[in-house]
Protein backbone atom coordinates (compact mmCIF):
# COMPACT_ATOMS: atom_id res chain seq x y z
CA UNK A 1 0.00 0.00 0.00
CA UNK A 2 1.32 3.44 -0.92
CA UNK A 3 2.11 5.92 1.82
CA UNK A 4 -0.38 8.70 2.48
CA UNK A 5 0.59 11.96 0.73
CA UNK A 6 2.28 14.66 2.76
CA UNK A 7 -0.07 17.38 4.01
CA UNK A 8 0.89 21.03 4.38
CA UNK A 9 -1.63 23.24 6.18
CA UNK A 10 -0.84 26.94 6.60
CA UNK A 11 -2.48 29.39 9.00
CA UNK A 12 -2.86 32.98 7.73
CA UNK A 13 -4.10 36.06 9.52
CA UNK A 14 -3.37 39.53 10.79
CA UNK A 15 -1.22 40.29 13.84
CA UNK A 16 -3.04 39.02 16.93
CA UNK A 17 -5.58 36.85 15.09
CA UNK A 18 -4.48 33.65 16.85
CA UNK A 19 -2.29 31.97 14.22
CA UNK A 20 0.34 30.69 16.65
CA UNK A 21 -2.27 29.32 19.06
CA UNK A 22 -4.16 27.47 16.31
CA UNK A 23 -0.89 26.16 14.87
CA UNK A 24 0.01 24.69 18.26
CA UNK A 25 -3.44 23.22 18.86
CA UNK A 26 -3.63 21.55 15.45
CA UNK A 27 -0.05 20.24 15.65
CA UNK A 28 -0.87 18.70 19.02
CA UNK A 29 -4.12 17.17 17.76
CA UNK A 30 -2.69 15.67 14.58
CA UNK A 31 0.78 15.03 16.02
CA UNK A 32 2.29 16.87 13.06
CA UNK A 33 5.33 19.13 12.88
CA UNK A 34 4.75 22.82 13.45
CA UNK A 35 6.67 25.64 11.80
CA UNK A 36 6.38 28.85 13.80
CA UNK A 37 6.97 32.33 12.49
CA UNK A 38 10.50 33.59 13.19
CA UNK A 39 9.75 36.11 15.94
CA UNK A 40 11.96 35.38 18.95
CA UNK A 41 15.08 34.94 16.80
CA UNK A 42 14.32 37.85 14.46
CA UNK A 43 17.20 40.38 14.68
CA UNK A 44 15.17 43.22 13.12
CA UNK A 45 11.78 43.09 14.86
CA UNK A 46 12.48 45.35 17.84
CA UNK A 47 14.26 47.91 15.65
CA UNK A 48 11.44 47.82 13.10
CA UNK A 49 8.73 48.78 15.57
CA UNK A 50 10.93 51.65 16.81
CA UNK A 51 11.71 52.95 13.31
CA UNK A 52 9.63 51.30 10.58
CA UNK A 53 11.00 53.37 7.72
CA UNK A 54 14.62 52.54 8.51
CA UNK A 55 14.16 48.80 9.06
CA UNK A 56 11.18 47.81 6.87
CA UNK A 57 13.23 46.42 3.98
CA UNK A 58 15.59 44.51 6.29
CA UNK A 59 12.68 43.00 8.21
CA UNK A 60 10.76 41.92 5.11
CA UNK A 61 13.83 40.33 3.53
CA UNK A 62 14.44 38.39 6.75
CA UNK A 63 10.84 37.11 6.84
CA UNK A 64 10.88 36.27 3.12
CA UNK A 65 14.06 34.25 3.46
CA UNK A 66 12.86 32.55 6.64
CA UNK A 67 9.57 31.52 5.03
CA UNK A 68 11.35 30.30 1.89
CA UNK A 69 13.66 28.13 4.02
CA UNK A 70 10.59 26.66 5.74
CA UNK A 71 9.02 25.75 2.41
CA UNK A 72 12.22 24.07 1.23
CA UNK A 73 12.34 22.12 4.49
CA UNK A 74 8.71 21.00 4.05
CA UNK A 75 9.57 19.69 0.59
CA UNK A 76 12.73 17.91 1.77
CA UNK A 77 11.24 16.33 4.88
CA UNK A 78 8.07 14.92 3.35
CA UNK A 79 6.42 15.25 6.78
CA UNK A 80 2.96 16.57 7.63
CA UNK A 81 3.24 20.20 8.68
CA UNK A 82 1.20 23.02 10.21
CA UNK A 83 2.78 26.37 9.26
CA UNK A 84 2.30 29.67 11.07
CA UNK A 85 1.85 32.35 8.34
CA UNK A 86 2.69 32.06 4.64
CA UNK A 87 5.22 33.57 2.27
CA UNK A 88 2.31 35.09 0.31
CA UNK A 89 1.33 37.31 3.24
CA UNK A 90 4.81 38.81 3.27
CA UNK A 91 4.69 39.59 -0.45
CA UNK A 92 1.06 40.63 -0.94
CA UNK A 93 0.20 42.26 2.38
CA UNK A 94 3.04 43.40 4.63
CA UNK A 95 5.59 44.64 2.09
CA UNK A 96 3.03 46.41 -0.16
CA UNK A 97 1.45 48.00 2.90
CA UNK A 98 4.79 49.40 4.05
CA UNK A 99 5.40 50.69 0.52
CA UNK A 100 1.99 52.36 0.33
CA UNK A 101 2.54 54.02 3.72
CA UNK A 102 5.82 55.50 2.54
CA UNK A 103 7.80 53.26 4.90
CA UNK A 104 9.56 51.36 2.11
CA UNK A 105 11.00 53.02 -0.99
CA UNK A 106 9.80 52.02 -4.46
CA UNK A 107 13.33 50.88 -5.30
CA UNK A 108 13.45 48.56 -2.27
CA UNK A 109 9.92 47.28 -2.80
CA UNK A 110 10.47 46.40 -6.46
CA UNK A 111 13.73 44.64 -5.59
CA UNK A 112 11.94 42.74 -2.83
CA UNK A 113 9.04 41.72 -5.07
CA UNK A 114 11.30 40.48 -7.87
CA UNK A 115 13.05 38.28 -5.33
CA UNK A 116 9.68 36.91 -4.19
CA UNK A 117 8.64 36.19 -7.80
CA UNK A 118 11.82 34.16 -8.34
CA UNK A 119 11.08 32.19 -5.16
CA UNK A 120 7.45 31.72 -6.16
CA UNK A 121 8.49 29.70 -9.22
CA UNK A 122 10.16 27.08 -7.03
CA UNK A 123 7.70 26.67 -4.13
CA UNK A 124 4.57 24.61 -3.66
CA UNK A 125 1.48 26.25 -2.11
CA UNK A 126 -0.10 24.69 0.99
CA UNK A 127 -2.68 21.95 0.50
CA UNK A 128 -5.04 23.94 2.69
CA UNK A 129 -4.92 27.58 3.76
CA UNK A 130 -6.79 28.52 6.95
CA UNK A 131 -7.50 32.26 7.19
CA UNK A 132 -8.29 33.67 10.64
CA UNK A 133 -10.52 36.69 10.02
CA UNK A 134 -10.90 39.14 12.90
CA UNK A 135 -12.08 42.75 13.38
CA UNK A 136 -9.51 45.30 14.51
CA UNK A 137 -10.90 45.58 18.06
CA UNK A 138 -10.48 41.83 18.50
CA UNK A 139 -6.89 42.05 17.25
CA UNK A 140 -6.10 44.89 19.65
CA UNK A 141 -7.54 42.93 22.57
CA UNK A 142 -5.53 39.80 21.80
CA UNK A 143 -2.31 41.71 21.12
CA UNK A 144 -2.71 43.44 24.50
CA UNK A 145 -3.38 40.15 26.29
CA UNK A 146 -0.21 38.47 25.05
CA UNK A 147 1.89 41.44 26.20
CA UNK A 148 4.78 41.52 23.73
CA UNK A 149 6.69 44.71 24.49
CA UNK A 150 7.72 45.44 20.92
CA UNK A 151 4.06 45.37 19.81
CA UNK A 152 3.06 48.27 22.09
CA UNK A 153 3.67 50.78 19.29
CA UNK A 154 1.39 49.07 16.74
CA UNK A 155 -1.34 51.54 15.76
CA UNK A 156 -4.99 50.80 15.09
CA UNK A 157 -4.60 52.41 11.66
CA UNK A 158 -1.76 50.01 10.82
CA UNK A 159 -3.90 46.99 11.80
CA UNK A 160 -6.84 48.37 9.82
CA UNK A 161 -4.73 48.74 6.68
CA UNK A 162 -3.46 45.18 7.05
CA UNK A 163 -7.01 43.85 7.54
CA UNK A 164 -8.13 45.54 4.32
CA UNK A 165 -5.26 43.93 2.42
CA UNK A 166 -5.93 40.52 3.95
CA UNK A 167 -9.58 40.60 2.88
CA UNK A 168 -8.60 41.69 -0.66
CA UNK A 169 -5.94 38.95 -0.90
CA UNK A 170 -8.24 36.22 0.39
CA UNK A 171 -10.97 37.27 -2.03
CA UNK A 172 -8.60 36.50 -4.94
CA UNK A 173 -6.70 33.58 -3.42
CA UNK A 174 -6.46 30.86 -6.08
CA UNK A 175 -3.54 28.64 -5.08
CA UNK A 176 -5.51 25.91 -3.30
CA UNK A 177 -8.32 25.13 -0.91
CA UNK A 178 -9.27 27.76 1.63
CA UNK A 179 -10.97 27.64 5.02
CA UNK A 180 -12.07 30.97 6.54
CA UNK A 181 -12.59 31.15 10.30
CA UNK A 182 -14.41 34.12 11.84
CA UNK A 183 -12.37 34.57 15.03
CA UNK A 184 -15.06 36.80 16.53
CA UNK A 185 -17.52 33.88 16.61
CA UNK A 186 -15.14 30.91 16.84
CA UNK A 187 -13.17 30.88 20.11
CA UNK A 188 -11.01 27.86 19.34
CA UNK A 189 -8.33 28.91 21.84
CA UNK A 190 -10.71 28.44 24.81
CA UNK A 191 -13.62 26.37 23.50
CA UNK A 192 -12.90 22.72 22.55
CA UNK A 193 -16.22 22.57 20.68
CA UNK A 194 -15.21 25.45 18.40
CA UNK A 195 -11.80 23.86 17.85
CA UNK A 196 -13.57 20.61 17.00
CA UNK A 197 -15.53 22.33 14.23
CA UNK A 198 -12.30 23.46 12.61
CA UNK A 199 -10.79 19.99 12.94
CA UNK A 200 -13.90 18.44 11.35
CA UNK A 201 -13.44 20.63 8.26
CA UNK A 202 -9.75 19.78 8.06
CA UNK A 203 -10.49 16.05 8.43
CA UNK A 204 -12.86 16.27 5.49
CA UNK A 205 -10.03 17.71 3.38
CA UNK A 206 -7.52 15.09 4.50
CA UNK A 207 -9.87 12.32 3.45
CA UNK A 208 -10.73 13.95 0.14
CA UNK A 209 -14.25 14.94 1.13
CA UNK A 210 -13.76 18.69 1.34
CA UNK A 211 -17.14 20.40 0.74
CA UNK A 212 -17.30 23.11 -1.90
CA UNK A 213 -20.25 25.04 -0.44
CA UNK A 214 -19.70 28.39 1.21
CA UNK A 215 -20.67 29.37 3.78
CA UNK A 216 -21.11 26.13 5.70
CA UNK A 217 -24.06 26.21 8.09
CA UNK A 218 -24.42 24.20 11.27
CA UNK A 219 -27.11 21.55 11.43
CA UNK A 220 -30.33 22.58 13.20
CA UNK A 221 -29.60 20.17 16.03
CA UNK A 222 -26.26 21.78 16.81
CA UNK A 223 -26.18 23.41 20.26
CA UNK A 224 -24.42 26.59 19.06
CA UNK A 225 -23.59 28.46 15.82
CA UNK A 226 -20.87 27.12 13.53
CA UNK A 227 -18.68 30.17 14.08
CA UNK A 228 -19.00 31.35 10.48
CA UNK A 229 -16.67 28.75 9.01
CA UNK A 230 -16.49 29.29 5.27
CA UNK A 231 -14.97 26.87 2.78
CA UNK A 232 -13.76 27.77 -0.70
CA UNK A 233 -12.49 25.54 -3.46
CA UNK A 234 -9.78 26.54 -5.92
CA UNK A 235 -11.11 29.21 -8.32
CA UNK A 236 -10.59 28.74 -12.04
CA UNK A 237 -9.38 32.26 -12.74
CA UNK A 238 -6.03 33.63 -11.59
CA UNK A 239 -5.28 37.11 -10.26
CA UNK A 240 -1.53 36.55 -10.20
CA UNK A 241 -0.73 38.85 -13.12
CA UNK A 242 -2.38 41.84 -11.44
CA UNK A 243 -0.21 41.59 -8.34
CA UNK A 244 3.21 42.03 -9.98
CA UNK A 245 5.01 45.38 -10.33
CA UNK A 246 5.05 46.74 -13.86
CA UNK A 247 8.22 47.76 -15.66
CA UNK A 248 7.46 51.45 -15.22
CA UNK A 249 7.64 51.11 -11.45
CA UNK A 250 3.92 50.91 -10.73
CA UNK A 251 2.88 49.17 -7.54
CA UNK A 252 1.01 45.88 -7.55
CA UNK A 253 -2.76 46.09 -7.40
CA UNK A 254 -2.76 45.22 -3.71
CA UNK A 255 -0.22 47.95 -2.98
CA UNK A 256 -2.53 50.85 -3.80
CA UNK A 257 -2.87 53.27 -0.95
CA UNK A 258 -6.27 53.24 0.66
Amino acid sequence: MADAPRMHIAIAGNIGSGKTTLTQLLAKHYKWDQLQEAVDNNPYLFDFYKDMQRWSFNLQIFFLNSRFEQLLEIRRSGRNVIQDRTIYEDAFIFAPNLHAMGLMTTRDFENYFRLFQNMDHSITPPDLLIYLQAPVDKLVKQISERGREYENSISIEYLKRLNERYDAWIEKYDKGKLLIIDVEDNRFHTDPEDLGKIITKIDAEIHGLFPMEAPVKAAKAAPKPAGKITVKGTPVSSAKASTSPSKNGAKPALAKKR
